[in-house]
């Protein structure tokens, strides 16, 4: 039997960014609505800091918040919770799936065009390391392994393989065209001198 702490809410109508900001951190948090403004998440002692910290921000913007701890009626209910929570990160996960496809096109399409720049590297980094970063965060509120958790962990890790390749095509390209630069000569560079 599993346990669970659900927060029911109600924030002022206005300003919006009032209700908006609560969504938001409810999302952050991992948990699911049931209803409008009715969330709930598995119960432990994270989760519950995560619930206490947002009904006091409610609080503060001149709202009502109550919290609840208990269990559901049955192992029927409990399963369809989970399948609730675990459907919620599948399409979180799904997405950065998507976010992967669209890396590998990137990197075949610089590579096909053969765009071996620091610049256009330090750029795949970056979104690389914010598909990671969002990876890991969607990872820690996933309470009940969902599925295509394995395979965007998997499609990540190719991910980073990929930019590792077109690292090594970067490096080089640079050192290529730092050997043909004007004053020297691929002789000078490796220390060879013409004899004479």
């Amino acid at each position: 039997m599993l346990e669970w702490i659900i927060l029911i809410y109600k924030v002022p109508a206005e300003p919006s960014r009032y209700r908006s900001t609560i969504w938001r951190k409810v999302k952050a948090s991992g948990a699911v609505y049931l209803q409008n403004s009715i969330c709930i998440l598995p119960f432990n002692s994270e989760t519950e800091r995560q619930f206490r910290s947002l009904r006091k921000k409610i609080f503060e913007f001149g709202g009502e918040g109550y919290l609840f701890k208990g269990a559901a009626l049955g192992a029927e209910m409990d399963a369809q919770l989970v399948e609730l929570f675990n459907r919620t990160r599948e399409e979180e996960y799904a997405e950065i799936i998507d976010r992967c496809d669209d890396f590998f096109r990137e990197i075949e399409q610089e590579t096909q065009s053969r765009h071996f720049t620091y610049a256009e590297l330090e750029e795949n980094e970056e979104d690389l390391e914010k598909l990671e970063q969002w990876f890991n965060k969607v990872k820690r509120r996933d309470f009940f392994h969902a599925s295509l958790a394995a395979k965007a962990a998997e499609l990540l890790a190719e991910c980073r393989r990929r930019l590792d390749e077109f690292a090594e095509q970067v490096f080089r390209h640079e050192d290529g065209e730092r050997m043909e630069s004007p004053g020297f000569t691929a002789r000078e560079l490796t220390g060879e001198t013409e004899k004479k």
